[in-house]
This record gives C-alpha cells, structure tokens and sequence, in this order.
C-alpha cells in the first residue's frame, strides 16, 4: 500500500520546459545534500582541532597545563565531554547557529586537550596515521551509506562494547599495564570503526524518516546535520587515537 506522506509519492510538478521531474531524483538529491553538509562540518571540525592541536603544542602555556598534573590539566580533558553533552541533551533548545556555534567551541577545545599527541609522537607518523584513518573512515563510512543489511543491532553491540572500553580505560589510569593498553587500543580500533558504518546509516535513516514527515528543511535538518557531524568526528578521532597508540612512532 502506498505511502502518501513519502516525498517520493508526492504531487509532481511540471519545469518550465514542460517536463515532469522524478520524485525519486529529488528525494535522493536531498539527501546527496544533506549527506554533503554532514561531512563537510565534521571534516572541517577535524581541520580545525588539527590546526589548534599544532599551534596550541607550540606553545609554554600548552606544557604548563597539560604536564602541569594540576585542575587545569583536568580541566581541560574534561572541557570536550562538557560540549558533547551540552548538545546531546540541549539541541532541541538551541538554534541552529548557537548548535554550529557550540559544535566549532568543541572542536576547539578538543584541539586544545590533544596538543601532547605532537610531544608524545612524531609528525611523521602523526601524518601516517591520519591519513589512514582516513582512507578507513572513508571506506567504513561508504559502507554504512550503501549497505542494505540493517546496522541497528551492531549497534547496540558496539555501544555496550564502548561502555566496557571506558571502563577499562579508567581501570588502567591506574594499572598502567602496557599489555592491558595494547588490548584496549585494538578493541578501541573496531569499536569504532563499526561505529562508523552504523553512526553512517543511522544518520542516513534519520533524513528518510524526516523527509517521509515533511521536516527535510529548516532549522531542524540543520540541527541533525550539526549532531550527524558530530557523531562522524567522535568515530573519527578516536579511532586515529587508538592507532596512534598501535603504531605512532614515539619521540
């Protein structure tokens, strides 16, 4: 039975040529769009936390901070976590400029809180690691776009999985096993990287169930657009962390 709340059902209008558009090319236009501005915050959010990551490492203030063991230090670990809830929970009540606004603030201070990675790690084999992160992002995320199979189970898994790695991650604050790091930082790696391919579909989903209610448009995609991006860099960041930890070469 059909659908008449589906864009791709919808009324048809003639062009000014005379010719009838296909419902379906709008409908996938509009996601091919939506998708585009997805990727386009969270590689630009990405940018930006490199460029202030490089610059912040530079400098005495970075080391006075970020070596000095103090509230500072923990301070500004914890800032990003702050913004990620901040949205999580408050972007129902944002607008779309203060969730871009929000989300660029994050970026930042994620940038701030990653300086060390340039002490710990050549730049040699910080650019490596990027770049493979990247390729893997790329490939994990095409498939999320593409693939038939529903995610939404793995899903689940994998944030179990998550919640199990950050456990294991404050238990070994403490430990500090070189061994039980290994594990944690290969275990990361999947996680994340099934993450990708489900955090992909899910916002892929989320445009069709909005197109189908005839929200696509406004303040309201843009927010989801802003969370979508959010979600992508999160998968992305940590995923380069972990095989950073696996395979940067140290200073």
């Amino acid at each position: 039975m059909v659908n008449r709340t589906d864009p791709r059902f919808a009324p048809r209008a003639e062009t000014s040529t005379g010719a009838v558009p296909k419902a379906g090319m709008r409908f996938d236009a509009g996601l091919r769009k939506h998708m585009l501005s997805v990727y386009n915050y969270m590689a630009s959010g990405v940018l930006l936390t490199g460029i202030v990551a490089l610059l912040f490492s530079q400098t005495q203030l970075a080391r006075d901070i970020l070596m000095g063991g103090g509230l500072g230090m923990w301070v500004l670990m914890l800032a990003p976590l702050g913004f990620v809830l901040a949205l999580s929970f408050g972007i129902n009540r944002m607008s779309a400029a203060a969730a871009q606004a929000t989300f660029w603030a994050f970026a930042v201070v994620m940038g701030l809180s990653m300086a060390s990675i340039f002490w710990v790690f050549t730049g040699a084999s910080i650019a490596q690691v990027f770049f493979a992160t990247a390729a893997a992002f790329a490939g994990l995320s095409l498939y999320g776009y593409t693939t038939k199979r529903d995610l939404s189970g793995m899903g689940t898994f994998l944030i179990m999985g998550l919640i199990g790695l950050i456990v294991a991650s404050v238990i070994n604050i403490f430990l500090q096993s070189g061994v039980m790091q290994f594990v944690i930082s290969i275990i990361g790696v999947l996680i994340f990287a099934g993450l990708t391919a489900y955090d992909t579909q899910k916002i892929k989903t989320m445009y069709l169930q909005m197109a189908r209610m005839g929200a696509a448009a406004g303040d309201g995609l843009k927010k989801t657009a802003i969370m979508g991006a959010l979600a992508l860099y999160l998968d992305f960041i940590n995923m380069f962390m972990f095989l950073l930890q696996l395979f940067g070469n140290r200073e």
